[in-house]
């Protein structure tokens, strides 16, 4: 009997689903009796992820064919471990679209329609009338334009925002008026009002915005980060803040978190700053149940999983 160990926590219902799809297959849920961990080297399928797995279960004569990681991010995954072991990793992509585009336009709105300054005033019981901007018009690029970035281009779409999009392949998306690639990346800096990341954290893309990227923004350009705090150098983004560089910076990813508290971030009225909780959502564990089911079917039927498949050279 194969054997599926879970480190997420699954409702009742999601384990009835797992168990009616995969009767033949033994579910472990791990908790805090470490009873999960006599069963790891008869393990096929993980859920999640955990430290010992590397340590103990990724070998060479392993039984682990397939990891379902339950987010979308994957950088603190073994890539060359993995590879060499031919384990597959797939992971949740697109269960966050919704929450987190919603996330965007909640600051992109707050920022220019000035709720962050009437929030403030609220707590100060301060009565300050003040003249706001709208974004109708205006240009936004979003940087990664995968199932977030395109929800985010349909909605700046109805808004009648022009949308910029960067991405790797360069090739054409739905509610994108201009695609481009890395290459083209300091020309869409330059046109936008809006600037939102969205990437994933590679090699490739660690401090791909900073200093220099910073200088050809537009001093009342917005810069919004949902994806990966190490994409962007944030002493660089204090300092364009701090400088008048930019206008204001609406952050839901550090460098380090929880977010120091001698970070200058904190203290500036031109910062939104959330905890890492842009795409958490009553919604997000049945999302990412289907996604699973979905490749685990494939699974059983000795087909490899392909759903959010991750391609370990690229690291996403």
């Amino acid at each position: 009997m194969g054997k599926i160990i879970s480190f997420q926590k699954l409702s009742e219902s999601h384990m009835e689903r797992i168990y009616k799809a995969a009767p033949e297959m033994e579910l472990i849920v791990a908790d805090e009796s470490d009873v999960w961990k006599s069963h790891l080297s008869d393990a096929e399928v993980i859920i999640g992820w955990h430290s010992l797995i590397a340590e103990h279960i990724i070998q060479p004569e392993t039984k682990l064919r397939w990891i379902q990681n339950w987010g979308a991010g994957v950088n603190h995954f073994p890539f060359d471990r993995l590879a060499k072991s031919g384990i597959v990793l797939t992971n949740t992509s697109g269960v966050h679209a919704f929450p987190i585009a919603e996330t965007i336009f909640a600051m992109v709105l707050s920022f220019t329609r000035k709720l962050n300054t009437s929030i403030r005033n609220q707590i100060n019981q301060v009565w300050k009338s003040e003249t706001a901007d709208e974004i109708h018009g205006k240009t936004i690029s979003i940087i990664g334009v995968g199932a977030i970035g395109k929800e985010t281009a349909k909605i700046a779409k109805a808004f009648g925002m022009t949308v910029w999009g960067v991405s790797y392949s360069g090739r054409p998306v739905a509610n994108v008026d201009k695609i481009v690639k890395r290459n083209g990346l300091e020309e869409a800096l330059k046109e936008s009002d809006f600037i939102v990341m969205t990437v994933p954290l590679t090699d490739e893309t660690r401090h791909m915005i900073g200093e220099k990227e910073f200088a050809v923004m537009k001093p009342s350009a917005m810069y919004i980060n949902i994806g990966r705090g190490q994409t962007t150098d944030e002493k660089a983004l204090a300092a364009a803040l701090q400088s008048g560089g930019i206008a204001g910076a609406g952050l839901d990813v550090f460098e380090q978190e929880p977010l120091p508290a001698d970070s200058p971030l904190w203290k500036m009225d031109n910062v939104i700053v959330s905890p890492h909780h842009a795409g958490a959502t009553v919604q997000y564990d049945e999302r990412a149940v289907e996604i699973f089911l979905r490749n685990l079917e494939d699974f059983i039927a000795g087909r490899e999983p392909s759903v959010n498949r991750v391609d370990l050279a690229k690291q996403y």
